[in-house]
């Protein structure tokens, strides 16, 4: 199994890395526009100016605390109320009409009334980035929640466990690889939407690094911060499976 993994990972890599040099090939020779397409070389060289210069630091680290911000905000309140609702049969048929309604709502729509009500701040930004990026937490919350096995309630009832007992040994822990994939996904959303409103309403980070390198046509600079978001994005899964294997490390292990 290990050397399938490695096989599969290097294949990954050579077919990444082949891309790449098709790209470098088809813009030195002109098939694509360079202005638009530069080559990756350029893309790299602008990157490493960057890193050396220390232009980078200061948005990599403004976006990451708004993405950081919004995500724990969601997740927090994602699984409380995904526990309150998923521990009662009446509060899923009450909300669950609208939660149907307001989910599919692109985060990105209320962009201007926060705004309005928000004004251009960091407070605005983590509002929005916690509204879009709750959603998969609280829906894996519902799930995990009203799955937990009807026998082990009845176990809890008979053993006479509170409720913050039931919750903390037995519906959380079953609960929680939902919530944890439902945080992996959630992540990624936050990330995202830290970038969109970085560049809608005008916020220091890669996002308006990115626009506002697009208005003045630097290509290479465009490029370099998008290699830095997709960086960021593997090194945050990354980090988040490892957690993930860590936290449900008492599960059977199925090869």
């Amino acid at each position: 199994m290990k050397r399938l993994l490695e096989a599969s990972w290097l294949r990954a890599v050579a077919f990444a890395l082949g891309l790449l040099v098709l790209w470098q090939i088809a813009s030195d020779l002109k098939v694509i526009s360079p202005i638009f397409f530069p080559p990756p070389s350029k893309t790299l060289l602008e990157l490493y100016r960057q890193i050396v210069e220390g232009t980078i630091w200061t948005p990599l680290v403004e976006t990451s605390l708004r993405m950081f911000y919004g995500w724990v905000l969601a997740s927090l309140s994602g699984v409380m109320l995904g526990a309150a609702i998923g521990s009662s049969p009446a509060a899923r048929d009450f909300l669950n009409p609208l939660l149907e309604f307001v989910r599919p709502l692109p985060a990105s729509a209320i962009i201007p009334p926060a705004i309005l009500f928000l004004g251009l701040s960091n407070t605005m930004s983590v509002t929005v980035i916690a509204f879009g990026a709750i959603w998969p937490v609280l829906l894996a919350s519902v799930y995990g929640f009203a799955s937990v096995s009807r026998q082990l309630v009845d176990v809890a009832a008979a053993l006479r466990l509170t409720r913050i007992q039931f919750m903390v040994k037995i519906a959380i822990p079953g609960a929680m690889p939902d919530i944890l994939a439902g945080a992996r996904v959630s992540l990624a959303i936050a990330l995202i939407l830290a970038v969109v409103t970085e560049m809608q309403a005008s916020q220091p980070g890669l996002g308006q690094n990115i626009l506002l390198a697009q208005r003045s046509y630097r290509s290479a600079e465009l490029y370099a911060g998008v290699v830095v978001l997709g960086l960021m994005g593997f090194v945050i899964n990354y980090a988040l499976q490892l957690i993930e294997a860590w936290a449900l490390r008492w599960r059977p292990v199925h090869s």
